[in-house]
């Protein structure tokens, strides 16, 4: 499936978080929403990623936006990832691949010359009416962050 483009609706999904409470999308409704697609918990770009969000987290909270983290991991593997590295905001279990199908970020992926198929990191800036106001498609885990940021201080 193809990515959703800025300006449509972004679809709608109920997932389980880190400690099995489940989550559905349109729970957001009236917020900014960073829907952040990782490939696997634990993993250097994901933590650095993950931890760049953690120490910017009040900014989030200023603004009013919340942020939400999907991988195809388990609630198990994500209590652990949210423990270990103190994460402040919601890891989303989507085991069963929905999801990032419905989000066009699950696909062939190429690292150290081996082709296989996983989470492509990419996220969403989602506004407070439910519309895509931005795609990251090639995020850079250390800087993604202060991006999301910068463009939230400027839309919202």
């Amino acid at each position: 499936m193809e990515m959703p483009k800025t300006g449509t609706r972004a679809p709608a999904f109920t997932l389980p978080d880190q400690d099995g409470k489940k989550h559905a999308l349109s729970e957001y409704r009236g917020k900014w929403v960073l829907l952040y697609f990782y490939p696997k918990d634990d993993t250097p770009g994901c933590t650095i990623e993950a931890c760049a969000i953690r120490d910017q987290f009040k900014d989030f909270g200023k603004i009013g936006a919340a942020v939400l983290g999907v991988s195809t991991d388990s609630v198990a593997s994500h209590k652990k990832f949210a423990n270990a590295y103190e994460l402040p905001f919601t890891l989303l279990a989507d085991e069963h691949k929905e999801v990032v199908g419905k989000y066009g970020v699950f696909g062939e992926k190429k690292f150290m010359g081996r082709t296989y198929m996983g989470t492509r990191r990419s996220s969403f800036l989602i506004d407070p009416s439910g519309k895509i106001a931005k795609v990251y498609e090639k995020v850079k885990p250390e800087a993604h962050a202060a991006e999301v940021i910068a463009d939230l201080k400027a839309l919202a």
